[in-house]
């Protein structure tokens, strides 16, 4: 099944490695290369920006998903013509999820992580089936790796992660997957 629409997890900050970037701005052009749709929090910083930047430049099509309060710091995308506003980050969470046919991972903080292991815990819990890929750019995720296979290991997990979390380590081979 070709995939549609992506949803593109990260930082709204760009981070202290000029490589995280770099990336962010390559998916989004391949993005739009392949004609895969973004789907993504609407932010217009950080690699969040750099993604939805990108895809903007190469033609492709955006929906943005955001909660009010991020409106009222003025973080969304001005770029983004479809921009759908909800009441809280549960609700955008759902939202992402209902409407990307994938999920894609980039280098991000506490809420990129909490929307990695939702879609993990989800696909586990067989509440969707989508393709989930975290792309370890630089090794940024070698540690969170390290971690998750710890928790295999230990007999945490119910399935061997790496059915449901495909490691890429860096956009081309991510859209190669996924194509």
């Amino acid at each position: 099944m070709k995939i549609k629409k992506l949803a593109v997890f990260c930082g709204s900050k760009s981070g202290n490695n000029p490589l995280y970037l770099a990336e962010a701005t390559k998916l989004g052009k391949l993005m739009a290369a392949n004609e895969i749709g973004l789907v993504y929090g609407g932010g217009g910083k950080g690699l969040m920006g750099a993604v939805a930047d990108a895809v903007i430049l190469g033609g492709g099509n955006i929906i943005g998903v955001i909660p009010k309060i991020l409106l009222e710091w003025e973080a969304q995308h001005t770029g983004v013509n479809d921009l759908r506003v909800v009441n809280d980050m549960h609700e955008r969470k759902k939202l992402l999820y209902e409407l990307c046919d994938a999920a894609l991972i980039l280098p991000g903080g506490n809420g990129t992580l909490d929307e990695l292991f939702e879609m993990l815990t989800w696909n586990t819990l067989k509440i969707h089936s989508k393709k989930i890929v975290l792309l370890n750019c630089d090794g940024y995720y070698n540690h969170l790796i390290a971690h998750i296979n710890t928790m295999l290991e230990e007999g945490f997990l119910y399935a061997d992660w790496q059915e449901r979390l495909i490691v890429c380590a860096d956009a081309d081979e991510a859209i190669a997957f996924l194509v």
